[in-house]
């Protein structure tokens, strides 16, 4: 099962490489797309959790760096909470 990483920028600037167990997360982002915080974290974490569940189902455990990107994702989009406009940019996918 290939594993992907793809970079984000949040709305402070601030970069992050995030990693995926699987190329489904592609299946719910989009690479040079700019999301609402809200949206970003919502199609991020449906695309780890597809990823996760495609682990689990062939080696019969989940995948513990998707868990623990999950949480990466769901405390940086808590900071920008009060600003549900900010826009995450999904800048790349990478090999």
């Amino acid at each position: 099962m290939p594993e992907m990483r793809f970079r984000i920028r949040w709305p402070d600037g601030a970069m992050e490489e995030c990693y995926s167990p699987s190329t489904i997360i592609r299946d719910h982002l989009n690479a040079g797309e700019a999301y609402p915080v809200g949206r970003f974290a919502e199609l991020a974490l449906a695309g780890l959790e597809a990823a996760n569940a495609r682990v689990r189902a062939r080696f019969g455990m989940g995948c513990s760096q998707a868990l623990m990107q999950m949480a990466a994702i769901r405390a940086g989009a808590i900071r920008f909470a009060d600003h549900p406009e900010a826009l995450v940019h999904v800048e790349a996918f990478l090999p």
